[in-house]
């Protein structure tokens, strides 16, 4: 049987955060059955980007845990706890069968860089899922994310595999963790079948208006809606008030792009960055193409909040059982950012599934399934 335990801390030095996370992880590993081999998440505020290594070292040599994944965040989340702008860390170790997971480590341009050893398990294995953690310097990230899906693809079922995770989120050094202290690219850990996993996502926006067909555009802007000047069109879905002073409405205002072939209602959202409006355009924070639908979609605390609360019922509504952990990956636009400096995002996550081991960070993009997107919440929860 799978056992987690967890601990996060927050203290002045790295010295004392990496002894509390040992002594707190040993204190409660003691508890659970064990397995075979055990495996270790690490998130570390980037306050102590310069002591990563050494917060790594101490774990690994005090509780024995060899395989660790994990990354540097502006902030991260333990259990009930957020911490931004301030020194903490926060470990989940699972015991979990020695062939139920490998480590990936970094791969920076293409799978190919698979090291032999994992690509021999992944084909005796099929792995359907994995935790991965990317550099968000590196523009090949999006495209890595979804060669590794296929890579992991269930050819029973002939689907992608399952990823989730984060891009690192640092105003320094931007690294991520696969054995080692790493960067530049995609690395974590994939998980073999048995190991099961229920996973949820929240976009933290809601629609103001009905889908649109992109008539005209050309690189990442768009000239017609619907055969109509575009800013015409936000102007009618935003309404008269907003629609008065338009650069107000775009700091909370949103195109968000329906996912092909979704059947949960995903989509991707990218912030309106520009508009002409002699001509009557929109600028995108990325590329647009004709015959696309786009929504303009709101982003506002009490949408977000909402959002992220049906999506944590929804799961807990799947779920045969409790869950044993957990890992939620969440955008650094959320957080305190959002919702104030109470913990609002762990306190909704605990208040509708009790209280588990749960760790996590706040990035500059979110992966769900094999996409990277913005302003979401990403849980996935061990059974």
């Amino acid at each position: 049987m799978t056992f987690f335990a967890h601990a996060h801390m927050q203290a002045e030095n790295s010295s004392a955060i990496a002894r509390s996370l040992a002594k707190e992880l040993e204190l409660r590993s003691a508890e659970g059955s064990g397995g075979e081999a055990r495996l270790g998440f690490l998130y570390v505020t980037d306050a102590l980007a310069e002591d990563f290594s050494s917060i790594l070292t101490y774990l690994r040599q005090n509780t024995g845990v060899e395989h660790w994944v994990g990354s540097l965040g502006i902030g991260i989340c333990g259990g009930d706890r957020e911490y931004f702008d301030e020194p903490a860390a926060a470990a989940m170790i699972a015991s979990l069968p020695e062939a139920s997971f490998r480590v990936l480590p970094v791969i920076e341009d293409t799978v190919d860089q698979i090291p032999n050893a994992v690509r021999q398990w992944m084909k005796d294995a099929s792995p359907p899922f994995g935790v991965v953690h990317g550099d968000p310097m590196n523009p090949r990230i999006p495209a890595l994310v979804e060669e590794l899906s296929l890579e992991i693809e269930t050819l029973a079922l002939e689907l992608p595999g399952f990823l989730v995770g984060g891009l690192t989120s640092s105003r320094v050094a931007q690294h991520q963790l696969a054995s080692h202290v790493t960067s530049g690219g995609l690395s974590g850990v994939l998980f073999a079948p048995e190991i099961q996993v229920a996973t949820g996502l929240s976009q933290g926006c809601s629609p103001i208006g009905a889908a649109h067909i992109i008539s005209d555009c050309f690189d990442n802007t768009i000239a017609g809606l619907d055969g109509n000047p575009a800013i015409d069109v936000f102007k009618d879905d935003v309404g008269e008030l907003l629609a008065r002073d338009l650069n107000r409405a775009t700091s909370y205002i949103h195109a968000a792009f329906p996912i092909h072939g979704s059947d949960t209602g995903d989509y991707l959202v990218r912030n309106l960055i520009g508009m002409d409006y002699e001509r009557g355009w929109l600028a995108i924070a990325g590329p647009v193409e004709a015959g696309e639908r786009v929504i303009f979609v709101r982003r506002d605390p009490e949408s977000a909040k909402q959002d992220l609360t049906r999506m944590t019922k929804d799961l807990k509504r799947r779920l045969p059982t409790p869950p044993r952990g957990g890992l939620y990956f969440s955008c650094v636009a959320r957080g305190p950012n959002m919702f104030g400096k109470d913990s609002s995002e762990m306190a909704v996550i605990n208040d509708v599934l009790g209280d588990f081991p749960l760790v996590g960070f706040f990035g500059n993009g979110e992966i769900s399934n094999n996409r990277l997107y913005g302003y979401t919440g990403v849980l996935a929860v061990f059974l």
